[in-house]
């Protein structure tokens, strides 16, 4: 009996220890869970159609969003309550979606790329600080050409040189621009498909991260790597056939490694390549999509390649708004193996940034939406700041303008109503017609009958006015005026005549002709 008890003593202590390892392995699966940034949303919703892109500043307190409305916004966490609403919306380019956004290294500027040719800089509260210039579409050679000529793609800022940034372009270009110049680019990469003599289009550039690498990724499948030292002539690595062909590349990231390069193919493929050997990719992993531009970034940490999908929707679905929600999609960066899988509300996923100071996952959707994912306990500012906040209260001052309510009695003028602010065109007729009246504009002629007092004209009146020239300031009244003189000094002489008459004195009018004749200047003086 002791042995048997004490064997069912070790078995309970066995399955104590047992119990206790699987509640260490949940631990450490929710510390797993705690240290992404994935328990936590946060939902700004303002734009119209999809979110084409996204920056958020060095800092993280706020973010520009850009999209196919034609508007970007501005949105400031700091600044937000429970409403959620931007602090600034503007259209940058008029009628041109917008394809990509970066802010500056020092977060004091950012670039704005629309479907133009030409890049805007604006400051950090949205006013315009000018208008890189567009090149001569008629020149054949792009490097002979001071900007751009097709629609621009993408841009991204180097991460060590001061005021310098590249932009790409439908127009088979990557132009290096120092952001005082807006005159001419300082330099021009020229990029060649591989069939011989054709262009094709850049969808995408952008730096590693100590800025020695420039990338580009082309719709001929083909990714260029360039030494940022170089002379460009023709790109240092390159891999054709990276992707499908005719497809659009949305996006490209480099590692924190420095050798570590992953593409997003318009093909539904993530392939992560190594910049040390760039012919093959090392890994390649499958994340369909429907929309082109779909970008992917690294985590802060390098360890997971994160992105967007719209798996498992159609594009009849998809345009019709029944589709199911976006997945975020975290996979490992050894082999690009899915770690994570994150269904978001909303429609698929076209942006995705994870902020390293912040710690935070931002995502635009295809329906408008912006998602901020975020962990209360390993996120740092942000959409913290913002959420604790409830709505503003009103105070007495925001009823103020309800608080006054005219009393009118029926058997006062309008039979009780209030018609003051009402419109009424007899009352404005009125005061029009008053001396200083509250217009300034002068009243229009009266066509047709003539009405309230005055006299109308008809279509042809004014042109029969002018069919006979009035020639009355033309006639010479000098002889007019000549007669009239002559009988008034006739009748009333200017001299007595005495006893004298006329007939003894026959010189007496035409004395006073010539008085006269002297007088209206016919005669001289």
């Amino acid at each position: 009996m002791p042995a048997k008890t004490g064997n069912g003593v070790k078995a309970d202590d066995e399955e104590k220890d047992d119990d206790d390892d699987d509640d260490d392995m949940e631990d450490d699966e929710d510390e797993f869970e705690d240290d992404l940034p994935l328990t936590h949303e946060l939902l700004l919703k303002d734009h119209t159609k999809a979110v084409s892109a996204l920056a958020l500043d060095p800092s993280g307190a706020r973010i520009v969003s850009g999209s196919h409305d034609y508007d970007a916004k501005l949105w400031d966490f700091g600044g937000m309550d429970l409403s959620l609403r931007p602090f600034r919306s503007f259209e940058p380019a008029g009628n041109y979606p917008v394809r990509d956004l970066a802010y500056s290294p020092y977060g004091d500027v950012f670039l704005c790329i629309s479907g133009t040719s030409q890049a805007k800089l604006f400051d950090r509260d949205g006013e315009s600080k000018g208008e890189f210039v567009k090149g001569d579409m008629y020149i054949r050679d792009m490097r002979n050409t001071a900007g751009h000529v097709g629609e621009l793609t993408g841009c991204a800022w180097s991460p060590w040189e001061d005021n310098t940034f590249i932009t790409s372009s439908a127009d088979s270009t990557i132009r290096i621009w120092d952001a005082e110049n807006r005159r001419k680019q300082k330099t021009v990469i020229v990029v060649k498909s591989k069939e011989r003599g054709a262009r094709t289009r850049v969808t995408w550039c952008g730096y590693n991260r100590e800025g020695s690498l420039i990338a580009g990724a082309c719709t001929d499948g083909t990714l260029h790597l360039w030494n940022s030292k170089s002379n460009f002539v023709r790109p240092n690595l390159s891999a054709e056939d990276a992707h499908e062909k005719g497809t659009e590349t949305g996006g490209c990231a480099f590692a924190v490694d420095g050798w570590g390069f992953v593409s997003r193919g318009g093909d539904g493929t993530v392939k992560l390549w190594d910049t040390r050997k760039f012919k093959r990719p090392i890994a390649t992993a499958s994340a369909p999509t429907l929309y082109p531009g779909t970008n992917v970034t690294f985590s802060p940490d390098g360890k997971y390649v994160v992105t967007g999908t719209s798996a498992g929707t159609t594009k009849e679905e998809a345009e019709a708004g029944t589709a199911g929600g976006g997945k975020l999609l975290l996979l490992k960066r050894e082999n690009l193996e899915l770690e994570r899988e994150v269904t978001l509300g909303g429609r698929g996923v076209l942006r995705v940034v994870w902020h390293p100071k912040i710690n935070q996952i931002v995502c635009g959707h295809a329906d408008g939406t912006i998602r901020v994912l975020y962990s209360p306990t390993h996120s740092i500012n942000g959409a913290k700041l913002c959420v604790p906040k409830g709505t503003k209260a009103r105070t007495i001052e925001d009823y103020a303008a309800s608080l006054y309510v005219p009393i009118l009695l029926p058997d006062e003028p309008g039979m009780g109503r209030d018609d003051s602010d009402r419109p009424n065109k007899r009352r404005r007729d009125k005061e029009r017609m008053q001396v200083g009246g509250r217009t300034r504009r002068p009243m229009p002629p009266v066509h047709g009958p003539g009405k309230g007092g005055r006299v109308g004209a008809s279509a042809t009146q004014h042109i029969v006015q002018h069919l006979f020239r009035d020639n009355t300031r033309d006639e010479d009244v000098s002889s007019l005026l000549l007669f009239v003189l002559l009988f008034a000094c006739l009748f009333r002489p200017p001299f007595p005549l005495g006893a004298r008459p006329l007939q003894t004195r026959p010189w007496l009018p035409f004395a006073f002709f010539g008085r006269a004749a002297r007088f209206t200047g016919i005669l001289p003086p």
